[in-house]
């Protein structure tokens, strides 16, 4: 193409000479993508602070105390005397949920009254809060499991007699693409790649309407010989080379180093990550074209980059959205890279099955040329309104 050979130079010294690009495209991922593999490097977090309140300070009392303290998933830091105590640990963020033990648990256990045992989590901190509750529940279960037992074993019953009666049918799970229950396999690729996406839009966003800005759209477009669709090319792809090898770079330390489970093609997923990246510069660069004001462009990035967290469905089912928070969903590229790295490489499916994601993804590149028009016009009478 003509004037290409021209814009890719001077793109390629605009970002030797602006350390932001730098930092923004490549030590930022990478610190993000260190922070997070390493947060979650023991799978899903263990030994959770949390409280006990015994009102009864009996043998049976401690020997739950002890049973709770034994579990991975909780580490009883505190031993209070009463609720509000308590209550205010975990307001605090000391602690990220409690257990109460009532009075006369021990003697209204023996007597075969019931006693009622609450505990109670902080939802606010999502996985913790829950892993407290698995772990407040589990030995919750298997105390009264063991009081029943105790019980029907006085009356005679022999111990075949007694398991048949606690668990008629054995449960035998097999988690499916996932049978670790590794936290960190789901949920380390979801954020880096919605972080990647955010990262990729607002600097492509960035690097078209700071020419507006300063007013170098005109040498721009100049360099390009008057051809936005050079000049856009010619302002991309240095960039594209840089944040594919960045996001090659963390699929690396995802699946090399921290061994990341690639039960698909690693082949496809590398292209995924290529139009995924091309896919993201094409989204933003089409909101610059509609928007080339860098306040108001950049404002609109950030605020659909961001809601990608919420709406692309990593944490909650697309399905079960209301339809319209769903349809959301599909107009971001990191929603379509996601099922793709999902079904290739933890559930092991061959291409065919993630054809239409391609696709999708493909689709997103064709979205500057809608609007190119309207970018050209404005490089050529730069107004720049703060």
């Amino acid at each position: 193409m003509i004037g290409l050979k021209d814009s890719i130079l001077r793109q390629l010294r605009r970002l030797c000479q602006q350390p932001v690009y730098i930092i923004m495209a490549v030590m930022v991922p990478l610190l993000c993508a260190w922070f997070f593999i390493t947060l979650l490097g023991e799978g899903l977090p263990l030994r959770n602070p949390t409280a006990v309140v015994d009102y009864d300070h009996s043998k049976l009392s401690r020997q739950l105390t002890r049973n709770l303290d034994a579990t991975e998933l909780l580490d009883i830091q505190y031993k209070v005397e009463d609720y509000r105590q308590a209550r205010d640990l975990m307001q605090k963020g000391d602690v990220f949920g409690y257990f109460i033990i009532p009075p006369n648990f021990e003697k209204d256990a023996l007597a075969g009254n019931t006693p009622c045992v609450e505990y109670y989590s902080n939802m606010t901190y999502f996985v913790p809060g829950t892993l407290s509750f698995k772990g407040f529940k589990t030995i919750s279960v298997t105390t009264a499991a063991g009081l029943v037992s105790a019980k029907l074993s006085y009356v005679g019953l022999t111990s075949n007699q007694i398991s048949s009666l606690l668990q008629p049918v054995l449960i035998d799970i097999h988690p499916m693409g996932n049978p670790w229950t590794n936290y960190n396999y789901y949920l380390t690729p979801s954020f880096l790649f919605g972080l990647q996406q955010l990262l990729i839009m607002i600097m492509t966003a960035f690097s078209i309407t700071v020419e507006i800005k300063h007013g170098t759209s005109i040498e721009w477009l100049k360099t390009a010989k008057g051809h936005i669709g050079v000049a856009l090319i010619g302002k991309l792809l240095p960039q594209t080379v840089l944040y594919t090898l960045v996001t090659w770079a963390i699929q690396a330390l995802m699946s090399q180093f921290s061994h990341f489970p690639m039960n698909g093609s690693l082949g496809w997923v590398l292209l995924a990550e290529l139009l995924f990246v091309m896919a993201s510069q094409s989204f933003a660069a089409f909101v610059a074209c509609i928007l080339p004001n860098p306040r108001l462009g950049m404002s609109v990035i950030s605020l659909l980059g961001v809601l990608t967290f919420s709406f692309a469905g990593f944490s909650f089912p697309v399905e079960q959205m209301y339809g319209a928070i769903a349809i959301f969903s599909y107009i971001v590229p990191v929603r379509y890279m996601f099922l793709i790295y999902v079904n290739t490489a933890l559930n092991g499916f061959d291409i065919y099955f993630v054809r239409y994601y391609f696709a999708a993804l493909l689709i997103f590149l064709y979205l500057p040329w809608l609007a190119a028009w309207n970018l050209k016009r404005a490089c050529l009478k730069p107004v720049y309104v703060p």
